[in-house]
Parts: C-alpha cells; structure tokens; sequence
C-alpha cells in the first residue's frame, strides 16, 4: 500500500512538475505573455487600465500581473515597415518557439489588418476561439469589427478604439475668415468640397492657408471609394483618389496650402500657435495627442472640431491572439476587460489627459449627451458628441490588403507632380512601377476614364 501511495505521489508531482512548466520561465511556475506591438500607446492603456497590473518595471519593458505573470514588451517601430518584417520573422518560427517565446498577442493597425487576420494567414486566432461570444462584442462599433473579419465570416481581433475623423480648425482662424468660430457654423460653410474650396479661396484672401500640405486631405477621399484598391493582379485607381489628386494640385497651384508633407518639421510647425493654416484633417488618436502636442499649450482653446466635407476615419489599432499562444485565458481576459468593458473604456474617455475615443457604442453615446464632459484644448467642446454621430457611418467594405502601399505610393509619386517637377503621366508611371515593386503579383493597374 505504502508503495503504491508512493507511485501515485511520484506521477502526481512529475505531472504537476510539467503543468508548471507550460510557459514559464523559471521554477516558480509564473507564466511569461509575449505582447507585440509598434509603440507605446496601447502598452500606456494595459499598464494605466487593466485591473490585473501589479507592477511595471522602471524602464516599462516589462509588467507584472497580480496571479505574478510577467507581460513582456516587444515594441519595433513602425517605419520602413520594420514593425511587420520582425513580426513576420517571428510569426514564421511561432510553432517551434519555446514557451516563453511565442508571441502571446501582437497589435495590427487598420491598413495592414487584412494581411494577418486571412484565414490563410494562419496567425490570429478566431475570437470564437479566445472564447469571446458575440455578446461579448454586441457594443463595439460595426465596422472595427468588420476590417479583422475573415471570408468565412469569423472576427480574429477586436480593439478598445474607434477612429472616426473630423476637421480640426483654428478657431482665432475661422474668425478672421469666415466671422465666427461656432463649430455648427463653421460646418456649414465646409459641409462639402466645393464649399471647402470657396472658402480655401477666402483664406487665401485673408492671408492664410486652408491646408499645410499634400496629405492632409487624402484619408477623407481614400475612406470614400467605390472599389478596393486590388482584385487578383489588378490595381484599380479610383475616381475619388483621382479626385484628392485634381484638389491637391488646383490647391497646391492656387497657394491653398503649404507644400508640406504629413509628418515633417514644417508639417508640425503648420500647428503651432504662430501658424496660419486654417485646419487639419485628424481623426480621434490625431487629434488627442498629435495635434495637442504639436499645438503646445499657448494653443489651448484656440481649436475647434467640425465634421468636415464626408465622414472618414483614419487608423485604429486591434488586438489579436496570435496562433500558438499558451496564454489563452490570459490574452481573452486582456481583450475582454480592455475591449469589452464599457466602464474601463469610458474611463480612458473620460480621462483629460488621453480622451480616447472607445470601442463602446452605448459609452460613447451617454458621454456624447453628458452635459459636463468636454475638451479644455478644444475650447470647452464636447467633440465626442461629433465622433460619435462619424462612427456609425464609416463604411469598410472596400478595404484591401494592399491599402497601406497603394495608399502611401500614390501620394509618394505624385507630390513631384503637385510641385511641377514632373507631368500628369510621368506621375501615373511611377506609381506604376513603385507599387509593381511592392506588390510583385500586380500586373496591371487601371485608372479612371
């Protein structure tokens, strides 16, 4: 009897010896979670938001939980594409990485989405399968769910954010344009693009510029195409990108804007409080961070959001299960509270210093028609009231996996154009063979009549 007590007590320890050892890193048996992202935005809402943090390390390259799981963070920055070529690398070896290795979740944006969540891809996992219902996600808005659904109808990643656009204007600006400030107003007279046009004509009159550059208006044309950008091998340009192009240059010619780039010295200089730029195409992110940033603080309560010409959104970031993780519950209770939740999310709404705009339907609409929120750098506005009429309209069906080369080529070769540099032609035939070379499956790409 006592031998065989024995036995049972050997088996019972050598099992429980390799249960422990499923994804860990040292004999204590703490599990190690793999988090991968491309900045430190969303390691900033996990650290400052999920209820399960204990600590975070001093240089912020590690968290631990409360249950003493440590997250570990892999952040490569997005330029040069560098972020998608290390996961790549990554993702390739997943299956024979040792536990403490394997990616546990990494984050995707909007304009490469489809590439990882196709079914084919085989590297996020369905969120049926992280154990996420459809109630579980019956709040967030349609179309976040819409750009990480696969072709067999199953959502493979969900996000704490929505990214609808509005049209951010100086409000000292508008004044000396147009005679008020008022964002009802001021929406009047830009609700579409020929009233944008007239009144690009009437700043320049008054010695401003409408836009500070080249891209500023290109996400509110792209978000409101017939067509995706490809099918098969072909590359189809459409007529409202053709559109941003004939706008750009009549701007760029008429001295409507800057002839800056998004994101360059002269770019974030348009921003500031000695600048003479009427607004800025932004959406949620942009507007909380960028554009506060770039605007500094002599540029608080000079600012204001209207809806602009057409509804659009820009970016957003998701969460996604990577296949071959050994942290299943962990990653769902991560994307559940973090995701799903409607009061965590509204406190990150709620927080002046980020005013996110949350993945939360019904917490968005109560904040939109709460009396006392509102936005000290936007003047005492309530723009979430704004973002919150945008959401429901953004329309996803037409994104492509090819959207971010085929967006950032077309504007990349046709800025030699807007500049005079080169012809209408020469501009086409560059994008041509810039986005052959992204691309080398495309063989043809088909411009507007």
């Amino acid at each position: 009897m006592k031998k065989k007590l024995l036995s049972m007590l050997l088996v019972s320890s050598m099992v429980a010896g390799i249960l422990s050892g499923c994804g860990t890193s040292d004999e204590s048996g703490k599990k190690v979670l793999n988090i991968w992202c491309w900045n430190d935005e969303f390691q900033s809402r996990f650290n400052d938001y999920y209820p399960e943090v204990e600590t975070v390390a001093k240089d912020k390259s590690t968290t631990t939980l409360k249950d003493g799981t440590t997250v570990k963070w892999t952040i490569h920055p997005n330029k040069d594409n560098v972020y998608q070529n290390k996961l790549d690398e990554a993702l390739k070896v997943q299956a024979d990485a040792s536990a403490d290795d394997k990616i546990d979740m990494f984050l995707i944006e909007a304009d490469y989405a489809l590439k990882y969540v196709d079914e084919d891809a085989d590297v996020a996992m369905p969120l049926s399968d992280v154990g996420l219902s459809d109630q579980d996600l019956a709040d967030q808005y349609q179309y976040t769910k819409d750009i990480v659904t696969d072709g067999k109808g199953q959502q493979r990643a969900t996000s704490w954010q929505a990214a609808p656009g509005l049209f951010a204007y100086r409000r000292s600006i508008a004044k000396a344009v147009l005679g008020t400030d008022e964002p009802e107003k001021v929406q009047a007279a830009l609700s579409d693009w020929q009233k944008f046009s007239d009144v690009a004509a009437k700043a320049k009159d008054k010695g401003y510029k409408m836009l500070s550059g080249y891209d500023d208006s290109f996400r509110v044309f792209s978000n409101n195409v017939e067509k995706p950008w490809a099918d098969g091998t072909t590359v189809t340009v459409d007529k409202n990108i053709m559109n941003w192009i004939e706008q750009t240059k009549a701007f760029t010619d008429s001295g409507y804007n800057n002839k800056t780039t998004l994101w360059d010295d002269a770019w974030v200089k348009d921003q500031g409080v000695d600048a003479k730029v009427f607004g800025f195409f932004y959406s949620t992110w942009g507007i909380n961070f960028t554009l506060v940033e770039n605007a500094g603080e002599e540029g608080k309560g000079d600012w204001a959001v209207c809806n602009g010409p057409q509804p659009y959104y820009w970016g957003g970031t998701w969460l996604v299960a990577a296949n071959g993780t050994d942290n299943v519950d962990t990653v769902k209770d991560i994307m559940k509270k973090l995701t799903c939740t409607k009061d965590i999310m509204k406190e990150m709404t709620l927080n002046q210093e980020i005013q996110d705009y949350t993945n939360t339907v019904s917490g968005m609409k109560e904040i939109a028609e709460s009396a006392g929120f509102k936005s000290e750098f936007l003047g005492g506005q309530n723009h979430v009231a704004l973002f919150s009429d945008v959401a429901p309209k953004i329309d996803m069906s037409n994104v492509s996996p090819y959207d971010q080369g085929c967006n950032e080529k077309i504007q990349n070769a046709f800025k030699d154009y807007f500049n005079g540099n080169v012809d209408f032609d020469t501009a086409k035939k560059n994008f041509e063979a810039s986005i052959k070379e992204v691309y080398p499956d495309i063989k043809e790409v088909v411009w507007p009549e």
